[in-house]
């Protein structure tokens, strides 16, 4: 079987250890190793300062520094880079390369990373920058309806191209080119290609490949060697510019090996045209999961007789978490004290302050009145206070269980506990009026909503910080309502499948994205215990609800996510404990017409399937599909990926394409693998938000995850074109003999 296995690493999805490095866990030089001199190479303007954080393009010194990165914990967005990556959890691959990677770090460890060697490339966003991209939106889109503007997409064709049977002589390895393609994409052609060599214990061999274009103009490229959890894969290289369509690659390898391939195009499908008077472009502004819920109730109301409006069984927590503070000074001595309730539900304002004891051999004690906690410390016979803060926080933790909560602050253990003036309880949180438990909401939509035709079912936002996803999925649903009387195609799709439409998956951590805290990831629910709980942890706290899932989980013995609580990739405390990921199995549970899903994710540009999950040693991955089902799943991608390029041109690279294991990383307890193996549904995934290339730095650039609006605009428009394909996909199954 053909392996495909690109150099990204996008964690979202698509991957990303979503955890902020400590400063000590960052340094790129090992155990026992001399750190390089600094070199502070690359951009040094509008970086990060001090405890501000960014998402950061880096150029790391060398394989083994990447390891280390995400050995580390660190919020690993994305690896843009030709070069090996190592598996979140892995020990990964090693080869003598410099690899590039996106990571989430304060201005403080940046300088820690540089100063080992790690060169900047680019700053993709800053923490906030996506609330100004969000509020820029709402602008926008006012202005917008203000002067009644209406943006129109552009189309993209391309001619396919054949192939020549491929030619290998003989040397002292065989090469073979497992893929070879060329597309165009705004006005600029690029070619991308893997190839094997047989030599595949030798890690010093090089290929090059040399293009030739029809008017006979040629140029070379190296490739890369790429390993993965210690196994040769193949050698790769980023999409590489030529001026032309080429005609004939060639493969050369150092030890004498060529191979000879006639580029194909790709993805060599496109979609029917639109129809005159098609109506799209819905989407106006970024959409926080209370914007999008109103607007799946207009919809419902709005089209009533192709719509329902499904009520999900299992509500969130809602936007809410415990209040806590500091008691004493946590650069000298304190504990944490925290509420058993939530914040909203009477934990925010609580006090709580220590008082020295009044006399002589007086005995830790405490009272509570008026919402105020007064600990009275424990005297010697001197009078001088003895308690500890163990002491206290033992003390107030067992004599209040069902109000208060209390630990030692990390390095206070044992020592003498402060008087302390009250100090006031919070949760930290900035909304207040998104506390309740969150009921979660789909759309149906069909003419035939009775399970009597295949259903599609389409879902984003698992991970908060994708906001361009719910964008896609509430574009698409526009799409299909708004043209069904006017536009015969749309009406037949309506009426050959039954379309289910969840576009926030994890409203509770995207109301904490939009309103604190751009770069989270996860879910609310806070499994950790002790210090883990530390305040200072808040960012940190919550559930992968993309790792949740029952098929391929690290409970199982997968690679790719974490029991430990602060980690981006946690699991959570078991399979299906989260109330978003049981939404999702309930869906497919309770409609078992459904044979087609959409996970939608962002950013990296990525349209994958299953096996999304192995387990090490040896890197043995769920069943992988047979072979006719594999050609579907391939043959279904090329389909949806010509559609999405017909808006601006986007190409989801052939790299890109192809089973998770393969093109990204191992990501067990994902939710396509469950729908798969447990319910025989057809599920992909898509990273949307493709990196863009900037012709003045000859350099493939990130979008980010917020990016500003008129990116996520055109992800948003680009993207449900890949949906409407989707549902072409279906439709034309369940209609051929």
């Amino acid at each position: 079987m053909v392996l495909r296995r690109p150099p990204l690493l996008v964690v979202c999805t698509a991957v990303t250890a979503v955890v902020t490095v400590a400063a000590s866990a960052i340094a790129v030089a090992g155990p026992g190793e001399a750190a390089p001199a600094a070199q502070h190479t690359g951009i040094t303007a509008g970086l990060p300062t001090g405890d501000q954080e960014a998402l950061v393009r880096l150029r790391l010194p060398d394989q083994a520094a990447l390891e280390r990165l995400v050995r580390s914990g660190a919020d690993v967005a994305a690896q843009p880079s030709a070069s090996p990556r190592s598996v979140v959890g892995t020990a990964g691959g090693s080869v003598a390369s410099t690899p590039l990677v996106d990571v989430v770090v304060s201005g403080q460890q940046l300088e820690i990373l540089r100063s080992h060697g790690a060169s900047v490339l680019q700053v993709i966003s800053r923490e906030g920058e996506g609330s100004a991209n969000f509020r820029a939106s709402q602008v926008a889109a006012a202005n917008r309806a203000a002067v009644g503007l209406k943006q129109a997409p552009g189309a993209l064709t391309r001619t396919p191209k054949g192939e020549a049977a491929p030619a290998v002589s003989a040397g002292v390895d065989t090469l073979h080119f497992l893929q070879a393609y060329w597309w165009s994409s705004q006005g600029r052609s690029f070619v991308q290609v893997e190839v094997a060599t047989t030599a595949v214990q030798d890690p010093d061999v090089e290929i090059q490949v040399t293009w030739e274009s029809a008017d006979g103009r040629t140029g070379t490229f190296p490739l890369q060697r790429f390993v993965d959890a210690g196994e040769y894969q193949y050698h790769v290289a980023l999409p590489q510019g030529v001026p032309a369509a080429p005609v004939r690659l060639v493969a050369t390898s150092s030890l004498g090996g060529t191979a000879v391939k006639a580029p194909r195009a790709w993805p060599g499908a496109t979609p029917p045209p639109a129809p005159a008077g098609y109506q799209q472009d819905f989407i106006s502004a970024y959409m926080t999961p209370v914007d999008v819920q109103a607007r799946l109730r207009r919809l419902a109301r709005q089209y009533p007789n192709l719509v329902d409006l499904v009520d999900l069984p299992n509500r969130t927590n809602g936007y809410r978490r415990t209040a806590a503070a500091y008691l004493g000074n946590p650069a000298d001595a304190a504990i944490v004290v925290e509420s058993r309730a939530f914040g909203s539900s009477g934990g925010n304002g609580l006090q709580v302050k220590t008082v020295a004891g009044d006399r002589a051999n007086r005995p830790l004690s405490a009272t509570f009145r008026d919402r105020v906690l007064t600990v009275t410390l424990a005297t010697g016979a001197d009078g001088a206070v003895i308690s500890t803060t163990d002491e206290v926080a033992a003390f107030i933790a067992a004599k209040y269980p069902q109000r208060f909560n209390a630990f030692v602050e990390d390095g206070s253990t044992g020592k003498p506990m402060p008087v302390v003036a009250p100090v006031r309880l919070s949760d930290g949180l900035t909304t207040s009026g998104l506390s309740r438990p969150w009921p979660v909401k789909a759309l149906r939509i069909g003419s035939h909503r009775d399970g009597s035709r295949p259903g599609v079912l389409v879902y984003s936002q698992e991970h908060a910080r994708e906001w361009a996803t719910p964008l896609v999925t509430m574009e698409f649903a526009e799409r299909l309502l708004a043209n069904a009387a006017s536009d015969p195609e749309t009406a037949k799709l309506l009426d050959a499948v039954d379309v289910f439409v969840l576009p926030v998956t994890n409203p509770d951590g995207a109301n904490y994205s939009f309103n604190d805290y751009n770069f989270q990831r996860k879910n609310m629910d806070n499994y950790c215990t002790g210090a883990a709980r530390d305040p200072k942890n808040r960012n940190r706290f919550g559930v992968d609800v993309n790792r949740n899932y029952t098929v391929g989980s690290i409970f199982d013995g997968y690679v790719g996510a974490s029991t430990d609580c602060l980690s981006t990739v946690a699991a959570g405390t078991g399979e299906l404990s989260e109330a978003e990921s049981s939404n999702v199995i309930s869906l497919a549970k309770d409609h078992s017409n459904i044979r087609y899903a959409m996970n939608v994710h962002s950013y990296g540009g990525y349209f994958m399937w299953p096996p999304g999950a192995y387990s090490l040693p040896g890197r043995i991955t769920l069943p992988r599909p047979d072979a006719e089902q594999s050609a579907e799943f391939l043959s279904a991608a090329k389909r949806i990926v010509g559609a999405i390029s017909s808006y601006r041109g986007t190409v989801t690279w052939p790299s890109n394409t192809g089973p998770v294991t393969d093109v990204l990383y191992s990501a067990g307890g994902n939710s396509a693998d469950q729908l798969y193996y447990e319910f025989g549904i057809y599920a992909w995934d898509f990273e949307v938000g493709n990196d863009l290339w900037n012709p003045t730095t000859q350099q493939w650039e990130g979008v980010g995850f917020q990016p500003t609006y008129d990116e996520a605009h055109a992800e948003s428009q680009e993207y449900a074109a890949g949906l409407v394909e989707l549902l072409r996909v279906a439709k034309d199954s369940a209609t051929s003999p």
